[in-house]
């Protein structure tokens, strides 16, 4: 009887201590929060995380209302496996940036001007600096068999090369330089500024244009392991013989990023220049393949890219050892690629158009195109 009168006593007093628990936090609570103003408080929606793919926009960003059911109809916006097909008109540039740039992510793009493929440099500079990740942290190497004809580079209005910093340093296999391009100071020293880094690479001379094609896999790869150990970060991977006319900036992030090509995306998959012959690792069926995407622009988070040139590069250097040469080098062995590994973005062919065509109605804007050339003049074996 005692025995279970104390038990009853002790239930009694932790029902009691629980019920002065709750009522102590949740007046806490109340007091905690009629505290916290407007300028320092933190939305209760917002997690604070450090996956990429999380998306916070500021709490209080006014944009324009985003509709289900209007838009553009001219075009497909989604590929089968729901990824974003990004054209102009299908996403807000404002609302992207405020997203992505308190991430404080680092850009890199990847040039090759090997040859005579170095006259096009300055314009891809230049129009880069324009255009290309506006606001954001922006490193570019160029690989190249002339780094004294590395041009110099017109900057925008408030920025300025920062001639400081062209200290030469060696790598395991390659040589590289370094030179800045920096914005001008801002009197708000608490702001944290963008710049454009530039890094030139050397590479060896190349006696067929097949093999500057070939090697663009491997360095890929090796500048990755080598230089960029944030995974965090993206890379671009573009055609030097190309020029910016227009934004190319957050709304082309994603974890693996493809450009469909503008010669091919009217067409059926029957026409694509893919590789057909199954004696080479790059094959694709009949029936098979998505798209055609371009090899002169691709891009995607840093180890999603990296395994996209590991494997094209273990691929392309098999198939050499039986003697064999994909129909178009490293762009076969990326469309096989991404048969397999779908991209998680696809960009229109605003992002990769040719200058020598006229513009399609449905492409409202050429954001980045290949310029008009004589591959006789430049290639050393057309």
């Amino acid at each position: 009887m005692i025995h279970l009168i104390n038990v009853k006593s002790l239930t009694a007093v932790l029902v009691i201590l629980g019920v002065l628990f709750l009522y102590s936090f949740l007046s806490y609570r109340t007091s905690h929060q009629q505290n916290i103003t407007a300028e320092n408080r933190l939305s209760a929606d917002v997690v604070a995380v450090g996956n990429e793919f999380h998306l916070v926009a500021p709490e209080h960003l006014q944009y324009e209302q985003p509709s289900i059911v209007q838009g553009r109809i001219d075009v497909v916006a989604v590929t089968p496996w729901l990824a974003p097909i990004v054209w102009e008109g299908t996403f807000n540039p404002v609302l992207l940036d405020s997203i992505y740039k308190p991430k404080n992510i680092t850009i890199i793009a990847t040039v090759f001007a090997v040859g005579k493929y170095i006259m096009f440099l300055k314009r891809f500079l230049e129009t880069a600096e324009q255009h290309f990740f506006v606001g954001f942290k922006v490193h570019i190497y160029v690989f190249t068999d002339r780094p004294n004809e590395v041009p110099p580079v017109t900057m925008a209005s408030g920025r300025r090369v920062n001639r400081t910093r062209k200290q030469p340093k060696r790598s395991n296999t390659l040589t590289e330089f370094a030179t800045g391009l920096f914005p001008e100071a801002n009197s708000d020293k608490k702001r944290l500024h963008f710049f454009l880094q530039l890094i030139v690479r050397l590479v060896p001379t190349a006696k067929r244009w097949q093999e500057i094609s070939a090697r663009r896999m491997e360095l890929i790869q090796m500048v990755i392991e080598e230089q960029l150990p944030n995974n965090r970060n993206y890379i671009f991977c573009l055609d030097v013989d190309s020029q910016f006319h227009g934004r190319w900036g957050s709304e082309s992030l994603g974890g693996l990023v493809a450009v469909t090509h503008p010669g091919y995306y009217r067409d059926p998959r029957s026409k694509f220049p893919y590789e057909r012959r199954p004696s080479s690792r790059a094959y694709l069926a009949p029936g098979e393949g998505d798209f055609y995407y371009c090899g002169g622009a691709f891009g995607g988070l840093l180890q999603e890219v990296h395994h996209l040139a590991k494997t094209c590069r273990h691929n392309f250097e098999a198939d050499a050892q039986e003697g064999i040469e994909a129909a178009w080098q490293e762009e076969s062995h990326l469309n096989r690629y991404m048969w397999i590994n779908k991209p998680s973005k696809v960009l229109s062919p605003e992002y990769l158009w040719q200058d020598f065509k006229p513009r399609n109605p449905e492409v409202h804007i050429v954001r980045f195109s290949g310029v008009v050339k004589n591959y006789a003049d430049i290639r050393p074996n057309a």
